[in-house]
């Protein structure tokens, strides 16, 4: 009578008409001797970076990201979408 958790990012979706989100659906798993006795879901969404206070553009830290993810992630942040990013999270910005 095995317990198993296994967890993964079941959906990788990148969004906006400027692609600078990417949401992440990450799904939990639990079987019972091969058996699916439930099935989770969390979401959360990233973008390239943000701005602080002072001004600094600080970037996203994906290295926590399964491989795959990052692929993803680094394919679809191409340069032309991170200048776009920046000009428009800077926008936003208190300090600029």
């Amino acid at each position: 009578m095995a317990l198993t958790e296994e967890t993964n990012y079941d959906k990788i979706e990148v969004v906006g008409t400027d692609k600078f989100g990417i949401q992440l659906r990450q799904a939990t798993v639990i079987t019972k001797d091969g058996v699916q006795l439930s099935k989770t879901f969390t979401r959360h969404a990233i973008t390239h970076g943000y701005y602080s206070p002072d001004g600094t553009y600080n970037t996203t830290d994906i290295s926590g990201y399964p491989s795959d993810v990052q692929a993803i992630i680094n394919a679809t942040w191409t340069s032309d979408v991170v200048t776009k990013w920046k000009a428009s999270a800077n926008s936003l910005n208190p300090s600029a």
